[in-house]
């Protein structure tokens, strides 16, 4: 019988009562349920967060009938309801300061329908707490609280101080709400993209335990290279199938494009991403599926004022208040590590520093995608066929048309003089010959600030040295005094040096050479 994957299904009783294929996380979900009270879980967009707040709904309403032949089945021993109150914020563009509280009081309105209302409550937060206590006092049971996206108005106004710090005070009083009603509340989780905990939404709320790099919990959310194998095999015989590979070259393009997730420093093995992994086994394709269905502009926007410099963000080294916070003091990191569009690499226990990259290639090659048309001359539209191109003249040996396409990408530059020339071109060159790596060979030696650029193809080698307000010739010279090519004077394929300036005046390539 073919699989249902459930590809955008975030509904556990819809997934279990219609047939879709569930990897079963409840054995996780009993851990959870049972070791503590109060949690907040931070991942990557389409994870399966929501998904996972549903079956936290659906077992504490007790429907037993749901998990059948789960490993919760044998777990529990006996099957309690309990009231729950499941609130998602991701169901709205936060534009305005009523809009949070007109989201939340739909929300709050349909439970109030039900167990009743304080008419004399005027915020959110004291709806809130009037709303917990009417449900204990009607049910005579503590209350299941379950929050979808806690940060989904605090993420859309990045960009907007003023409005964030307006919905930071509102949600710091309400999710406040979780501490002074302990008494009241038998199970809470909050789940979200980012942490917010170092600018005040959770600062009163310290008996909120994060397990977004808990190792017990690594694995809640996302698929395992077990998982994988164990629940997906003849599905990898039939992917591989359509795209003529072998079962082990199809397990290695799917670990290349889409597993490396590390949500904890001290576990080895890494995590696939769910969206892109169903959508792949569905279609019986690869793809880039996770970014198929958006990316925020503001990461870009950050990057962009913050003058980041985009070389460094292959192989960041940082520290737990940096990975925890957000962004702060013109630092872009902690939001693009939070997104999911860098992970853990590596953990040095001694000094306490995380390494962070790129999790796989799906992100990689995606997030250069995604940023090429806010740095380069190039419409978003038609990018992937600009880069085509470009390639396509690399391979050729076609140097003036690669580098008169370089030199377009560099066109129409509107960033304000005040800011890094330098370090723009330098992120336009990172980008554009990162995209260009997914089809040749680049490597980027970085010294002085300054990019030295290897290219290899199947029959060039390309050699190039970039100056700024100097002259192509001083480039060149560079190349032979340091003897940049020697390393490939035995190489049968052709060698070319390129010399290259930039000029601040034009802001683009004014020059560039080639022996």
């Amino acid at each position: 019988m073919q699989k249902k994957y459930p590809i955008g299904i975030q509904n556990f009783e819809k997934l279990r009562r219609d047939g879709y294929y569930y990897v079963d996380k409840t054995e996780i979900l009993y851990r959870l349920v049972t070791d503590g009270q109060y949690y907040f879980l931070s991942r990557p967009r389409r994870f399966g967060k929501s998904l996972l707040i549903s079956t936290l709904e659906a077992y504490f309403e007790g429907k037993k009938e749901l998990f059948t032949g789960l490993a919760i089945e044998g777990l529990v021993k006996e099957w309690k309801k309990y009231p729950v109150i499941h609130l998602d914020l991701n169901a709205k563009k936060f534009d305005e300061s009523s809009d949070l509280i007109r989201l939340v009081d739909r929300q709050l309105l349909v439970y109030e329908n039900v167990y009743g209302k304080e008419y004399t409550d005027e915020t959110i937060d004291d709806r809130f707490v009037s709303l917990i206590r009417n449900i204990y006092e009607k049910t005579g049971s503590r209350v299941v609280i379950l929050v979808d996206e806690y940060d989904k108005p605090l993420l859309q106004t990045i960009n907007n101080p003023e409005l964030q710090e307006n919905y930071r005070n509102i949600l710091k009083a309400f999710y406040g709400v979780l501490k002074t009603m302990d008494g009241y509340i038998r199970f809470a989780l909050l789940t979200g993209v980012t942490k917010f905990g170092k600018v005040s939404v959770f600062s009163d709320l310290n008996n909120l335990q994060d397990v977004s790099l808990d190792e017990r919990y690594a694995d809640i959310c996302g698929i395992s290279e077990n998982e994988l194998k164990d629940n997906f095999s003849e599905d990898i015989k039939n992917l591989a199938d359509a795209n003529g590979q072998t079962y082990d070259e199809a397990c290695i393009t799917l670990k290349e494009n889409y597993d490396g997730y590390h949500f904890n420093p001290w576990t080895s093995y890494g995590i696939y991403n769910p969206f892109s992994l169903l959508n792949t086994f569905a279609k019986t394709r690869y793809g880039s599926y996770w970014f198929e269905t958006g990316t925020p502009t503001y990461l870009a926007e950050l990057l962009k004022t913050s003058n980041y410099d985009l070389q460094e963000i292959e192989h960041v080294e940082t520290d737990s208040d940096t990975i925890d916070s957000i962004f702060t003091d013109n630092n872009p990191l902690p939001v693009i590590y939070q997104s999911g569009y860098l992970t853990i690499k590596g953990y040095d226990q001694e000094f306490g520093l995380f390494t962070l990259g790129f999790p796989n290639k799906e992100v990689e090659e995606g997030f250069m995608k995604f940023l090429m048309p806010y740095y380069a001359d190039v419409d978003k539209s038609k990018s992937a066929f600009e880069i085509k191109k470009f390639v396509s003249d690399i391979k050729s040996g076609n140097i003036d048309g690669f580098m008169a396409r370089l030199k377009s990408f560099l066109a129409g530059c509107n960033y304000d003089l005040a800011l890094d020339i330098e370090r723009h071109y330098q992120n336009v060159l990172y980008i554009v010959f990162k995209l260009a790596g997914f089809y040749t060979q680049v490597e980027y030696r970085t010294s002085n600030g300054r990019i030295d650029l290897v290219i290899q193809t199947a029959d060039y080698i390309y050699v190039m040295e970039f100056k700024l307000d100097g002259s192509a010739e001083e480039a060149m010279a560079q190349i032979e005094e340091k003897q940049y090519a020697l390393p490939f004077a035995a190489d049968s394929r052709k060698v070319y040096k390129i010399g290259v300036n930039f000029s601040s005046l034009t802001r683009n390539i004014d020059r560039w050479v080639v022996d």
